[in-house]
């Protein structure tokens, strides 16, 4: 920062040359940067995972076209982030007059306190500089939302102070849209905004530029518009108005994950994982296994498919980010307790994390009559079992079954420590050795091998080749639900059926 010119005279005779400030716009210096990194190979959009052959390059083409776009996604689909990033493509540094409430370029100044001051001090205007953070505003759009919040009001105490006219361009306190100048306006949640305050954004779509008031103020604002929102069809909220809607320049779809490995890999990087950082006090190292982040991962995927969760409200990439961050929070919890150096979660500790499941679905009528703890115990047994079928598929678990078959049956605490969980396991012949099939070798810590051992009986139950109940645990066959009692009526039935 030192070594940037400090006034108008210095940027004159630097590298920032009038020729090139004075006519280029904030789409072409987007344009010219996007060229650029696209040349070199550069990665655009840093932590964007799936969107690379779909999402990415309609974005690279919208701003290549020099668009105001918006990005079309149900929630948890990175459109806020992926539009935060846009930051990225803007210069390093760029100058303004010093003290400007809009930013105003010192070789193009479009206000008229800018003017004065120019023509007043000439070479000797101070000149400040801009990073890309600041040159990216972004708004929330609620129902509150007005007119003065978006362009810009007469401020009667300015005029006061002034001894100016109510009219007078200089009593004018500007709002985010000239606040933006020279930069990025983020819109996030467009059709929550009032159809009116929409209207009140064609001008500077349009024509490029704003008026306050009424009275003849004309900005001729230079911006890149980006708005998010719910597809229209899928918010009851609100909707974007035909008309401005037609002045947008592209129109582009996000989407949840298309694989499994992109939903793990956006989850190890969003989720709270490296605790050892963060405590005052110290506590057990984390080790999360392969399988569970699957399982975890795979809830989300099943809930997007199931009929009984709302697709129009969709399942957020955040559901799968919480439930890590609550499994491990879990583990670490009983690691503590047991007075344990490592904290590795089990299938047990996700069904602990069953509120973060819960408070991120909507269900549909028949999901609300089974309940969103039933529904989301559903989602967990099958994502096990489809897991448990990666991992184990062709391994022989009949003498495990077996085991059960005979009479055995064993009952796991939740806040067992491992080594005493290792022991119970170790009881059920051919299970620990089945263990191998995760990766595991006969060294691992006992943490370790507690967990891969819980999550074959977890996958077997989830198949339904062994069974559970709240009396004996893991035994023999599939639990059934007890028949109905002669005398019971037909209401106290269907409460137990849904319950």
């Amino acid at each position: 920062m030192s070594s940037l010119p400090g006034t108008l005279g210095e940027l004159r005779i630097g590298a920032y040359a009038e020729s090139v400030l004075a006519s280029r716009s904030v789409k072409d210096e987007l344009r010219a940067n996007l060229i650029r990194k696209l040349k070199s190979g550069e990665t655009l959009f840093p932590g964007i995972v799936g969107f690379d052959d779909t999402v990415v390059p309609q974005i690279v083409i919208a701003v290549l076209s020099r668009h105001n776009f918006i990005l079309l996604g149900l929630r948890g689909q990175a459109k806020t982030r992926l539009v935060r990033l846009l930051a990225t493509l803007l210069d390093p540094w760029i100058p303004y007059v010093a003290g400007c409430e809009i930013h105003d370029n010192p070789y193009a100044p479009i206000c008229r306190a800018c003017r004065e001051t120019i023509a007043e001090k000439g070479d000797a205007t101070p000149v400040a500089w801009l990073s890309p953070e600041d040159r990216y505003i972004e708004k929330l759009a609620t129902p509150d939302v007005t007119i003065a919040d978006m362009i810009g009001d007469i401020d009667p105490i300015k005029a006061a102070r002034g001894g100016r006219n109510i009219s007078d361009e200089l009593t004018v306190h500007y709002g985010l849209l000239p606040r933006a100048h020279r930069g990025i306006f983020a819109v996030n949640e467009l059709p929550d905004l009032a159809p009116r305050i929409q209207v009140g954004l064609f001008n500077i779509m349009q024509e490029g530029d704003v008026q306050i008031k009424g009275y003849p103020v004309r900005l001729p604002l230079d911006l890149l518009l980006v708005f998010t929102a719910n597809p229209e069809d899928y918010t009851a909220r609100g909707k974007i108005i035909t008309p401005l809607k037609d002045r947008i320049g592209s129109e582009i779809r996000t989407h949840y994950p298309a694989t499994l490995e992109h939903g793990i890999a956006i989850t190890a990087r969003e989720a709270w994982l490296d605790r050892a950082v963060a405590a005052e006090a110290s506590g057990p190292a984390v080790r999360l296994p392969d399988y569970i982040a699957e399982i975890v991962e795979q809830i989300a995927f099943g809930a997007r498919d199931d009929k009984r969760v709302d697709k129009r409200s969709g399942v957020s990439q955040r559901l799968p980010i919480s439930v890590t961050e609550n499994v491990v929070s879990n583990a670490e919890r009983r690691a503590l307790a047991n007075g344990e150096d490592l904290a590795v979660p089990r299938v047990l500790d996700i069904h602990a994390a069953l509120p973060a499941i819960t408070g991120k679905i909507e269900l549909e009528y028949e999901g609300e009559l089974k309940g969103a703890d039933a529904v989301a115990r559903d989602l967990i047994r099958a994502a096990v079992g489809k897991v448990f079928n990666r991992y184990f598929e062709g391994v022989n678990m009949q003498a495990v079954v077996q085991w059960f078959d005979l009479g055995g049956s064993l009952k796991l605490n939740e806040d067992a420590d491992s080594a005493g969980m290792v022991r119970q396991l170790s009881s059920i012949q051919g299970l620990m050795e089945k263990t191998r099939a995760v990766g595991l070798t006969s060294n691992e810590p006992d943490a370790v091998r507690a967990s891969a051992g819980e999550f074959i009986l977890e996958g077997l139950h989830a198949l339904r080749r062994i069974g559970r109940s709240a009396e004996q645990g893991f035994a023999a066959g599939e639990v059934k639900r007890p028949a109905p009692e002669p005398d019971e009526s037909p209401k106290a039935r269907q409460r137990r059926q849904f319950n």
